[in-house]
């Protein structure tokens, strides 16, 4: 008989195929103490050592399939088994607790995850899955277990496991490995993305599919709507054989826009732009055709360094990202750091709520001189392509006016001491705190732009922490207050004659983006992998039919009234 189950449709695509089940190896860690503390860091250095190797050998058989981009995940995991301070962290308790090596490395490993699990940021959340990889293959090569060779399948099947590895997602052969089913893991997670780059269908987050099938049933999974059917009869089967044939079809409509310009049915045109984090992620705007970057996450350069990056370690990623994208604009954010995303070198205040503290441009314009570096490394990049400029986290006009003063300085500095800078920076801010979109059209006198940041945005409106389950039901994009107040944002930067952008979740969300466009968002920047539908979508909108839809959506009361107005809208199409 056959068994639905629903997931996190986390890689397009249909197959049906039977099962291969990786059984978790349990691996037991005793806590027995040792009497020789150099002998057992020298067994801990040689499991590194044959972990790097490992490593090394994964990313030589993944270079045929991945892309530079995801390539670099097995350079940060080599950094990682590698990593100066966990060492440390380790041989002291090694040293001086006495603990065995593999012991030591899962306590450090354990405490590591934990705090990153923690985070409120999605992809520092999935670095806690890295550490566990890491960390489980160093453990396995202290204790000489083996692990699952997955490039010896030579049949199609789809997996199933506990979680997939970015180190197990590579080694997958897609001739043979028709999709992947796990019980844990989300859509942002480094196998996720490795499944959508090698165009192999995955369900996440299933919570118990290990339980439910074994080696050889059948299992039908589509990897779009996160539904997967075990053990599917006839009927069910011709049902997905439909299902894959409209998903071939509909990915070759994709295609058919790569090169087309973003623009609605009656001609209103709008950017369709990539949010990236490094020089790596360029390489997916570019294979998408992005419009541009509307948002470079500049604080992951901070967060991978062992120290505060130089004035020329900066310019050379964002000479880098410029250069790659050409006469398109590249919209760099200062540093966005503080709240859920910390830097191993510098120590933050302990404060109440670090999400409404010492953070982000606070922080800037406290550290003047990070800040400095920072902008002479930006507009000497700047001769290099098209850059722009945007400040995170403005509350008030005095902050941006402080902001764009040390940047007209650094600015004047370097066109004295001879640097060749571009003369068409744009400089702008985010919005994403209620004071700045009221003020939108004041703040306008002063910025060349504002691009809004959604997720802080409803944090902030609705005084709901993002991270507390008990108030995640207010976590409500939809909700009236809050396309109030995006809309509120486009009329004020519109008023006085510059554009509004959006680079929060909010402007990739199929859902919300008639909506954004009837409210008449120039720029929606989102995951690089999201941008051919989005385009598509909003060619088959009349941006006249999508204005009307505001209309509507204001005058509700809640986000499902909003909910309901939206799927009218859709039913007349």
């Amino acid at each position: 008989m056959s068994r639905k189950i629903n997931g996190i449709g986390a890689s397009n695509g249909v197959s049906i195929a039977k099962i291969f089940k990786i059984e978790n190896v349990e691996i037991e860690i005793d806590s027995k103490k040792i009497e020789d503390s150099e002998k057992e860091i020298n067994i801990l250095n040689s499991a590194i050592e044959k972990s790097v190797e490992q490593i090394e050998k994964i990313k030589m058989v993944a270079s045929k399939t991945l892309s530079e981009e995801e390539l670099e995940v097995f350079d940060a995991h080599i950094q990682m088994a590698k990593d100066p301070e966990m060492l440390l962290e380790v041989e002291n308790l090694i040293k001086n607790e006495n603990y065995n090596a593999a012991y030591a490395v899962d306590k450090v490993s354990q405490q590591l995850t934990q705090m990153f699990a923690s985070f409120d940021d999605p992809y520092m959340r999935e670095r806690a899955a890295d550490i566990k990889d890491v960390s489980s293959r160093i453990i396995k090569a202290i204790l000489n277990i083996e692990t699952t060779d997955l490039t010896t399948i030579d049949e199609e099947v789809i997996i199933v496991a506990d979680d997939l590895t970015p180190s197990d997602t590579a080694q997958l052969n897609k001739n043979f490995v028709k999709g992947f089913l796990t019980n844990i893991g989300g859509r942002t997670s480094h196998s996720a993305i490795m499944a959508r780059s090698l165009e192999i269908p995955a369900i996440l987050g299933l919570t118990n599919i290990t339980e439910l099938v074994s080696n050889g049933d059948i299992v039908a999974m589509n990897g779009e709507t996160g539904m997967a059917i075990i053990n599917p009869d006839d009927q069910e089967i011709e049902k997905f054989q439909e299902e894959y044939n409209q998903f071939l079809n509909h990915k070759k409509e994709l295609e058919k826009f790569l090169n087309k310009v973003s623009a609605s049915k009656d001609g209103k045109k709008v950017k369709i732009a990539s949010n990236i984090g490094s020089v790596a992620d360029a390489e997916g705007a570019s294979k998408f055709n992005a419009d541009a970057i509307g948002l470079f996450r500049s604080e992951f350069l901070y967060m991978d360094a062992e120290n505060w990056p130089s004035e020329q370690e900066q310019f050379e990623s964002y000479k880098a990202v410029l250069e790659k994208m050409g006469n398109k604009q590249v919209v760099v954010r200062t540093l966005d750091i503080g709240g859920d995303k910390t830097l191993k070198y510098f120590k933050f205040p302990e404060e109440m709520n670090p999400f409404l503290g010492y953070r982000a441009i606070r922080l800037s314009l406290d550290k003047k001189e990070t800040f400095v570096t920072q902008l002479r490394a930006l507009i000497r990049a700047s001769a290099y392509g098209n850059l722009a400029i945007m400040f995170p986290m403005i509350a008030t006009i005095d902050e941006f006016k402080q902001a764009r003063a040390i940047y007209d300085q650094v600015y004047n500095q370097l066109k004295e001491e001879g640097h060749q800078v571009s003369e068409s920076i744009e400089v702008g801010m985010m919005v994403e705190i209620p004071a700045a979109a009221v003020l939108t059209e004041q703040f306008c006198k002063y910025a060349d732009f504002v691009s809004i940041g959604t997720n802080d945005l409803m944090q902030y409106t609705m005084a709901a922490d993002r991270m507390s389950e008990k108030v995640s039901y207010l976590y409500q994009p939809l909700n009236p207050s809050i396309l109030k107040l995006i809309k509120m944002t486009i009329d004020g930067a519109h008023r006085a004659g510059k554009w509004a952008g959006m680079c929060g979740e909010m402007a990739g969300d199929i859902n919300a983006i008639p909506l954004l466009l009837g409210m008449g968002l120039d720029e929606f920047s989102m995951s690089s992998t999201s941008i051919l539908e989005a385009k598509k979508l909003i060619s088959e909108i009349n941006f006249k039919d999508a204005h009307q839809l505001v209309h509507q959506a204001l005058k509700c009361e809640n986000q499902e009234q909003v909910q309901e107005v939206l799927n009218s809208f859709w039913e007349n199409k």
